[in-house]
């Protein structure tokens, strides 16, 4: 009778714990953002990197101009493929680029920038990825094409030249 006590005691176990675990894998607390497409622009007041100026989202992305957001950091290995594409965007004038420097060390991100070149009109310095969090992004690197104050478009990953000719296209 004891073993046989036992043995369901095992099978009850062993199932509740099973069950237990099923149910822990369709549970994820993995954080998914929100699409940002269409939507305003957050409203947010940051420093500025390089002056430490205090400013708000409305004077960053003035009404009626083209402008892409980039998240970027020095560390990110995709962010310095598509750094020369933001050059040739900025040399160019196409677009105004905002960066936002993402997890980063201030000092990491000056070495970066003085290595590879500064496109970026103003950086926000986003140290510990808050406002990231408040543009949708789910990493580095991330463009936002905004005009008037709306999200017209997200690219997520690094840029590369069909998605240039396609900022070109929208922005004509």
């Amino acid at each position: 009778m004891k073993n046989k006590l036992s043995s369901i005691l095992i099978t009850f176990a062993f199932v509740f714990v099973f069950v237990l675990f099923y149910k822990g894998l369709k549970n994820t607390n993995i954080y998914t953002p929100e699409k940002k497409i269409n939507n305003v622009v957050p409203l947010f007041t940051v420093d500025l990197f390089s002056t430490g100026k205090k400013v708000n989202s409305i004077e960053l992305f003035s009404a009626e101009k083209f402008y892409l957001l980039n998240i970027w950091s020095s560390w990110c290995v995709p962010c310095r493929q598509e750094h020369p594409l933001l050059m040739y965007l900025s040399k160019n004038k196409i677009v105004e680029i905002i960066g936002l420097n993402y997890k980063d060390k201030k000092i990491n991100a000056q070495s970066f920038l003085d290595e590879l070149g500064n496109p970026y009109k103003n950086i926000i310095f986003d140290k510990e990825g808050i406002y990231a969090i408040e543009w949708g992004a789910y990493g580095v690197p991330e463009t936002y094409l905004i005009h008037n104050g709306v999200i017209i478009k997200k690219y997520i990953g690094p840029l590369n030249e069909e998605l240039i000719k396609e900022i070109k296209s929208l922005i004509k």
